[in-house]
């Protein structure tokens, strides 16, 4: 039993050190323990939107509302190094860009962004302030913290249906298909914050699961499967779809 904690521990941790820049020392890195870290990326969502609701919770007390959205979103950035958000740029650009498989694969690769990746990455974090801020303040942290952690578990599920494309990348050790209970560990970490929502809330998971639906059968028929830039750029879109759903759920249930 003993054992078997200290190898999630370690699980946790090869998850916190690839999707943040939290420094983590390892005295051994193996690359199959960044494959079994995959059931722990919603609980990394879930440290790192703990973060964002605690910096936004504290500015609140001094500065406007937008301010306050504005700094968590920066400290959520600052935190992932931008990781997520580069991946959406970068598969907006390919998407966009590339006319077959091996163009859409090649634009993704390139570290310089384009025009389709800039607009993209410029209205997504628009959107995703906006969304913010026109919710009320006492409710944000607990949105923040639903949202980073649920947009990680949709980021999960496209690796459990569908294939790395790549024969190489830096998401490559992560390409192993989940088993169900790893899926199923995600998952738990994945909607756990929602339990401190209200359930009128819950109506916020359908714009999520459209948007997950659509840009899974946009990538499938494009390159047949995911890439890292893929990941980042599905747990992008489906966090904003949440927050826009919770306004959504908000305006639905007035009243409620």
């Amino acid at each position: 039993m003993t054992l078997s904690l200290t190898k999630q521990w370690r699980y946790f941790l090869t998850a916190v050190s690839f999707f943040t820049r939290i420094p983590i020392h390892f005295n051994h890195f193996d690359e199959a323990d960044l494959n079994k870290s995959t059931r722990f990326f919603p609980l990394v969502g879930i440290l790192v939107g703990a973060v964002g609701a605690l910096v936004f919770w504290l500015c609140e007390i001094l500065l406007p509302l937008e301010i306050a959205v504005l700094l968590s979103m920066v400290a959520t950035i600052l935190l992932t190094g931008a990781f997520h958000e580069d991946g959406l740029a970068d598969a907006l650009d390919g998407l966009g860009g590339g006319w077959n498989k091996e163009q859409v694969l090649t634009i993704m690769a390139d570290s310089r962004i384009g025009s389709y990746g800039a607009v993209g990455l410029l209205l997504a974090l628009l959107t995703k302030y906006q969304a913010l801020s026109y919710q009320v303040a006492a409710f944000i942290p607990a949105s923040i913290i639903a949202g980073h952690a649920l947009s990680r578990l949709c980021a999960v599920l496209v690796m459990f249906t569908q294939s790395y494309v790549k024969s190489e990348g830096k998401s490559k050790p992560l390409a192993t298909q989940l088993s169900l209970t790893e899926l199923i560990i995600a998952t738990f970490f994945g909607l756990l914050p929602l339990a401190f929502l209200e359930v009128k809330y819950l109506a916020a998971l359908l714009p999520v699961a459209i948007v997950w639906l659509w840009f899974s059968a946009k990538i499938k028929t494009r390159i047949g499967g995911y890439t890292g830039d893929c990941l980042g750029a599905m747990q992008q879109l489906t966090e904003i779809a949440f927050y826009v759903g919770l306004l959504a759920s908000a305006t639905l249930f007035a009243g409620a």
